[in-house]
């Protein structure tokens, strides 16, 4: 059967442990990262390694290609994307435009994918900033208030789904009003449920009907004072009673600082508080070994939800006019988007392969 974890792996192609180790866990997909990445022709090479080492042609490929500071995929074979902050600016201000800018550039991004065989990107970023927040989101949020987010996030899963790729919504139930990285500490919000459910859950609940959600490592005091949400049964609970998503929930990156305990503790705590879906990004095989000895099978209403999530790949992508559009999209934003600076945001560590 089939675990209900993601994997990542360590460099640009699987070494003969890591077949044999996925072979044996049969993991339900994998991630991939800027370490992963070489050239088109390698990156379709290891996408077929992944599928061939659990013997399934369905098994989901996931990346992180937002677009600015998040973009495993860049220069000189791909297009360098703009961070979500950019499309509205590069509108002027005008919400409907900002629309249109968004789903294209994510149908063309899933041009991208779709041509590697990747079929699941971790986008949109529906979290909403607020003043003096911790920048980890910063220009990756679509704006700062919670109707437009939603309004520009649905965009860019509209333009992924048409492209043939999956979007994964993030990170629920919100990360804006953190006040530091989850990649590094836990971030804890005292923000009363009342301004949480009147601004942060506002673009999650407006997107509630999409395939799959990763979740926040982020306490909220006034849902469960002493758990981040991806630990907390009243957090997943709140995302499936109040927010009324009904896809797959998978757990932000076990390896993240922000959790506390073993792997194996993180895990177990993820699934009982009722994720379905684990995700493990770093590639180190001691570490997946740890994970894989507390997750379980997927099963149940966890498969049933990640089942319908594949289901929802569309085998034939609306038609794009590769060149035109591209030159259409860059034509519109002007150049007016920030250059990433510094490391991907949330780049999983992973030793080199010799």
């Amino acid at each position: 059967m089939v675990s209900a974890v993601i994997f990542g792996c360590a460099g640009y192609r699987l070494s003969a442990e890591e077949k044999s180790f996925f072979a044996e866990a049969n993991p339900w997909g994998f991630i991939l990262f800027r370490r992963n990445v070489e050239n088109p022709d390698q990156v379709k090479a290891l996408v077929t390694e992944l599928r061939a080492s659990v013997g399934r042609d369905d098994a989901p490929v996931l990346i992180d290609q937002e677009g600015g500071r998040v973009q495993r995929l860049g220069p000189p074979f791909w297009p360098k994307y703009p961070p979500g902050a950019a499309y509205l600016q590069a509108a002027d201000g005008d919400v409907s435009k900002a629309r249109e800018l968004v789903r294209l550039g994510a149908r063309l991004m899933a041009h991208d994918l779709h041509e590697l065989g990747i079929n699941v990107d971790c986008v949109p970023v529906l979290d909403v900033p607020v003043p003096d927040a911790h920048d980890i989101i910063g220009d990756r949020a679509y704006a700062r208030d919670p109707q437009t987010v939603a309004r520009l996030g649905r965009a860019a899963a509209e333009g992924m789904l048409a492209g043939g790729v999956l979007p994964i919504i993030k990170h629920i139930p919100g990360h804006g009003r953190a006040f530091s990285d989850s990649h590094h500490d836990l971030p804890v919000v005292e923000t009363p449920l009342a301004e949480l459910d009147a601004w942060d859950f506002v673009p999650f609940r407006a997107n509630s009907d999409m395939p799959m959600a990763m979740t926040a490592h982020v306490v909220f005091t006034a849902v469960d004072a002493a758990e981040p949400a991806t630990t907390s049964k009243a957090g997943i609970r709140l995302m499936r009673d109040h927010l009324g998503f009904g896809g797959l929930i998978m757990c932000d990156d076990l390896s993240m600082n922000a959790l506390q305990g073993t792997l194996k503790d993180r895990a177990e705590r993820s699934i009982a508080a009722g994720c379905d879906m684990l995700l493990h990004c770093n590639g180190k095989l001691d570490e997946m070994a740890e994970v894989l000895s507390a997750t379980p099978k997927l099963k149940g209403e966890a498969k049933q939800r990640a089942d319908a999530a594949l289901a929802r790949i569309v085998r034939l992508p609306e038609p794009l006019d590769i060149e035109a559009d591209r030159a259409r999209f860059f034509a519109a934003m002007d150049g007016r988007f920030a250059v990433a600076r510094g490391p991907d945001v949330g780049e999983a560590q992973a030793p080199a392969l010799a």
